[in-house]
C-alpha cells in the first residue's frame, strides 16, 4: 500500500515567509514607487536606461527588504558593532587614501569603488540601539554621553570628506535613537531653542555674514555659499541661485492640478537642473502640482508614522529604537529634499526615497524597510 502526498501549492510554501509582514507599510512604499516609476518616465526617458534602471533599482531594494525581514531582530542585533567598526574603518580608510572626485574625497577603492558614509546610515542606529539595549534598566547620564561619542567619530569623518547631506542623515537617524532611548528634554530643548536663535541671526544679519570677501570658520566655502544662496537666490540667479529659483519656479507653476504627465514645460525645457536625482521632486511637483504633493505626502506619512507605531509595539528595546531610528531617516529624507528644493533649507545632495534615481541609496532604503518588516515580524509568533 503506497501513500500519495499532495504537494503544497505555491501560495502555501510563500506563506510562512510573508507571514507577520506589515501591509500598510508595503501600501505606503508601494504608493510611492509608483509615482516615482511615473516621475522617472517623465523626467528620465531621454536620459539613455534611467527609466528602467530605477526599476532595477527598486527591484534590488525590494528583494533586500525581503531577505532582511526574515531575520529576527535579535540576530541583526548581533551585527550591530561589527558593521559600525567596519563602517569607522572604512571611514578613517577614506580619509588617509580615500579617492577624491569633484573635490570631496568619499569613496575608497576595494575591488569596486564603495562610499562607506553610506553604510553608517544603517551601522550607526544599530549601534546605539545595540548600546542602549546592553543598559537597559540602568541607565545614567555617563551612558548618553558615551552614546554621543559613539555618533560624533563618523559624523565627524563624514563632515571631513565633506558629506553634508550623508552627515546630516547619519547625525539624524543617531540622534533619534539617544532621544527614543529616554534622553530628558531638558537636555533636548536648549540645544533647539540655540539653533533658533542662531537662525533668526544669519537671517537677520544676512547682508553682511554673506558680504562679498566674508568667510565662515566653521564652514568650507560651498557650505557657506550654499547657505547665503538660500538667504537670497537672486544675488546670482544664474549661477549659485539657478537651482533653487528654478525649482521654486517648476513648484509654484504646478498650480493645484499640475500640467499633467509629461506636459512640464520646466522639466523638458530643461530649467531644473539635476531633474531626476536631487530636484526631481521639482519636476514631480510641476506635473501633478498641489494634488500630487498631497499624495506624495500622504505615502511618506503612511512609512513614517507606521514605522512610529511598529516602534511602540516592538517586543524589545532593541527593536523599539531600531524601528524608531528607520522611521525617522525616512522622514528627514523626505523633509530635507523637499526643504531644499522649495527653497527653505540649503541644497545638499540628499535624494527623495523612491523617487530620486540612485542605486546605493535604494539598497539603503532596502536595508530600512527590511529592518521594519523584521520588527513587524517579531510582534506575532510564525505559525507553520
Amino acid at each position: 500500500m503506497s501513500a500519495v502526498f499532495d504537494k503544497p501549492s505555491l501560495p502555501r510554501r510563500l506563506l510562512p515567509f510573508l507571514q507577520g509582514f506589515d501591509w500598510l507599510l508595503a501600501a505606503g512604499v508601494l504608493l510611492l514607487c509608483s509615482a516615482g516609476l511615473l516621475t522617472m518616465y517623465s523626467s528620465g526617458y531621454d536620459h539613455g536606461t534611467r527609466f528602467l534602471d530605477h526599476g532595477r533599482n527598486m527591484l534590488l531594494a525590494f528583494g533586500i527588504m525581503f531577505l532582511i525581514a526574515q531575520v529576527p531582530p535579535q540576530k541583526i542585533m548581533s551585527a550591530a558593532v561589527p558593521l559600525y567598526l567596519v563602517g569607522v574603518t572604512l571611514l578613517v580608510a577614506v580619509a588617509l587614501f580615500g579617492i577624491t572626485k569633484k573635490g570631496a574625497t568619499r569613496w575608497i577603492n576595494l575591488g569596486v569603488t564603495v562610499q562607506p558614509s553610506e553604510l553608517l546610515k544603517i551601522a550607526m542606529p544599530l549601534m546605539l540601539a545595540w548600546w542602549f539595549q546592553k543598559r537597559e534598566g540602568q541607565l545614567r547620564p555617563l551612558d548618553f554621553l558615551a552614546a554621543g561619542a559613539l555618533l560624533l567619530v563618523p559624523v565627524g569623518l563624514i563632515m571631513k570628506q565633506p558629506d553634508l547631506g550623508t552627515s546630516l542623515l547619519v547625525l539624524a537617524a543617531g540622534l533619534s535613537v539617544i532621544f527614543f532611548a529616554g534622553l530628558s528634554w531638558k537636555l533636548v530643548l536648549p540645544p533647539l531653542l540655540l539653533g533658533a536663535v542662531g537662525i533668526a541671526l544669519i537671517v537677520w544679519f544676512e547682508p553682511q555674514l554673506c558680504a562679498s570677501g566674508v568667510r565662515w570658520a566653521v564652514l568650507h566655502d560651498y557650505q557657506q555659499q550654499r547657505i547665503c544662496t538660500l538667504l537670497d537666490p537672486t544675488k546670482d540667479p544664474l549661477g549659485k541661485g539657478f537651482h533653487i529659483i528654478q525649482g521654486m519656479i517648476a513648484i509654484g507653476s504646478g498650480g493645484v492640478w499640475g500640467k499633467g504627465f509629461m506636459a512640464g514645460t520646466q522639466t523638458h525645457l530643461e530649467f531644473i537642473p539635476e531633474r531626476t536625482t536631487d530636484f526631481i521632486f521639482a519636476a514631480f511637483s510641476e506635473e501633478f502640482g498641489l494634488a500630487g504633493n498631497l499624495v506624495l505626502m500622504l505615502g511618506y506619512c503612511c512609512v513614517v508614522l507606521r514605522g512610529l507605531w511598529l516602534a511602540m509595539h516592538a517586543p524589545t528595546l532593541f527593536s523599539r529604537l531600531l524601528a524608531g531610528a528607520m522611521a525617522m531617516i525616512f522622514f528627514t529624507y523626505a523633509f530635507v529634499n523637499m526643504g531644499m528644493v522649495s527653497g527653505i533649507l540649503p541644497v545638499v545632495g540628499v535624494p527623495l526615497p523612491f523617487i530620486s534615481y540612485g542605486g546605493t541609496a535604494m539598497v539603503t532604503l532596502g536595508m530600512g524597510l527590511g529592518i521594519l518588516m523584521s520588527v513587524a515580524r517579531s510582534r506575532k509568533p510564525l505559525t507553520g
